[in-house]
């Protein structure tokens, strides 16, 4: 899947002679620095996304990447202006079928110069940077240092550029809509949905660039767009994979259906299922604090569990009515993908479980 955008992009967008324009990379290493994976991309100090019960730090100044937006200014210093990042990104996550600790991300960026952006308006007046005092604010529709005209073309390619993209993939009768969003690091920022089997889903998020962004990586003559596209979302939707587990299995069986997905971009292939095995549901209950999150739960979940873990669901929420304690009931629900699983071997995880909850988390058990 990752050869069949990268395909559109060297095909779509190529020089006079015929050159791919958009370098691809997907061999970075995904241990990045908090200044890589934050600061480069203003995203505020106190910022919620930068909370460890969302990512996978290995000490206070490096952690797995949340995104390959991580990468976007150490490129852009490379002296790169057009490029694509594929790799594998960390999130803690719930537990569920479209969920998992770590996926498949691809990152788009797309810089241009003055002459690049207002080569075909043939008008030497446009420029990319507000002269005049009293325009040089910021706008829903422009960031305070750009003109409403370089914000306006930029836009126009971005959306141009994704909306191929999709279709290309999906087939040009494909409907598409543009939603407007918050990100640090673009202004103004959109999020591109696709009306899929008759419900509209979210591809992508985008936008153009923050100047900052481009002047730390020393492009601060430049002006650009940027997009960030999930990978494993994009694969089972259109290969209607029902599980994200599935997109990790060795399962040959599931291996050979997908063999030829890269190699020819046109291949219209759709997964078969070979197999259902039956769940196993344990349920677990404890008093929680005020510290408590969620994630902490589903990580000691994961790690005992692994894949035999389809979902996890609060099934329900209790106060005590005298002393106010709290406590959550969750549904684990267990199922291999290749295999049926015994009741005793499931029992043995669950009670692990239930001791890492007392010990890790220090929480009761009711």
């Amino acid at each position: 899947l990752k050869q069949r955008v990268v395909h559109h992009f060297h095909k779509r967008y190529v020089t006079r002679t015929g050159n791919a324009i958009f370098a691809h990379f997907d061999n970075v290493g995904p241990i990045v620095t908090t200044e890589q994976n934050f600061d480069s991309l203003l995203v505020p100090k106190g910022h919620i996304s930068r909370s460890k019960n969302d990512n996978y730090y290995i000490n206070q100044t490096h952690l797995l990447r949340a995104h390959t937006s991580a990468h976007q200014r150490d490129f852009i210093k490379m002296g790169l202006d057009r490029f694509l990042v594929t790799g594998d990104v960390y999130r803690r996550d719930e537990i569920d079928c479209s969920h998992y600790p770590v996926f498949h991300q691809m990152e788009g960026v797309r810089l241009f110069t003055k002459h690049e952006l207002f080569q075909s308006a043939n008008d030497e007046t446009l420029d990319i940077f507000e002269k005049d005092p009293d325009f040089m604010v910021e706008t829903q529709d422009k960031q305070t240092s750009h003109t409403l005209d370089a914000a306006k073309m930029v836009e126009l390619d971005l959306k141009r550029t994704l909306e191929e993209l999709v279709k290309d993939l999906f087939g040009h009768d494909t409907e598409t809509r543009w939603l407007a969003c918050y990100f640090p690091f673009t202004h103004p920022s959109y999020e591109l949905e696709i009306k899929f089997q008759g419900e509209w889903m979210e591809m992508l998020g985008s936008g153009i660039m923050r100047q900052n962004i481009l002047e730390q990586g020393g492009a601060d003559n430049k002006v650009g767009w940027a997009f960030g596209l999930g990978l494993d979302r994009l694969a089972m939707l259109l290969l209607n994979i029902p599980d994200i587990r599935l997109l990790w299995s060795e399962d040959p069986r599931f291996l050979e259906q997908f063999k030829d997905v890269g190699i020819d971009p046109n291949t219209n292939i759709q997964f078969q299922p070979f197999s259902k095995f039956p769940p196993c549901f344990k349920d677990i209950s404890f008093w929680i604090d005020k510290d408590f999150n969620q994630n902490d739960f589903y990580e000691i979940v994961r790690s005992i569990g692994g894949d035999l873990v389809e979902n996890v669901e609060m099934i329900d929420e209790f106060t005590h009515p005298k002393n106010n304690r709290k406590s959550h009931c969750y549904r684990i629900n267990y199922r291999s993908m290749d295999r049926s699983v015994t009741n005793e071997e499931i029992n043995e995880l669950q009670e692990m479980i239930r001791k890492d909850v007392v010990e890790k988390l220090t929480l009761d058990l009711r």
